[in-house]
């Protein structure tokens, strides 16, 4: 069966896939090691994924904290040599808040709101996010939103 092409990872993703926190990262891993035996090509995240990623790994309750070093790793060793790193073009960050004011996005929901923005200009097919109720505006863009365990099952038949 053909590998799954250019699917977009949210930040949630990333950090369970890479810190074992038990049964929340059990999908994640299987998703992760998707990406690492090639079933799942081209994936991709938002730079601003990345941040988030070393942000929230390095402030999780200290049994699952990584170090600031750690985190770096992963993310140059891991994260960065394995999923194309995207960002919104300069020329779009107007028109992005301007719609974003639109759909009434305000608070910490605008950096949802910009990372689903970047998954959608890069034609992203499917963004896996444990977090899906703050991706559904994709939708009406075409475009699947799924969980972790939604997609490791759909995977689990390739």
């Amino acid at each position: 069966m053909a590998a799954l092409k250019n699917a977009f990872f949210d930040t949630s993703v990333l950090v369970a896939g890479m810190v074992d926190l038990g049964d929340d990262s059990e999908a994640a891993l299987k998703v992760l090691d998707a990406i690492a035996d090639g079933r799942i090509e081209g994936p991709g995240t938002a730079w601003h994924c990345c941040l988030e990623f070393f942000s929230v790994t390095t402030r999780l309750p200290e049994e699952y904290r990584l170090e600031p070093e750690t985190a770096l790793r992963f993310l140059r060793e891991e994260i960065l040599p394995r999923f194309a790193v995207l960002q919104l073009p300069e020329a779009a960050y107007l028109d992005f808040l301007t719609v974003a004011v639109g759909d009434a996005a305000s608070g910490g929901r605008i950096y949802d709101a910009h990372i689903a923005e970047v998954a959608r200009r890069s034609g992203a097919p499917i963004v896996v996010t444990d977090n899906r109720r703050h991706f559904t505006s994709l939708m009406r863009h075409g475009v699947r939103v799924l969980d972790s365990a939604e997609l490791a099952e759909e995977l689990g038949g390739r």
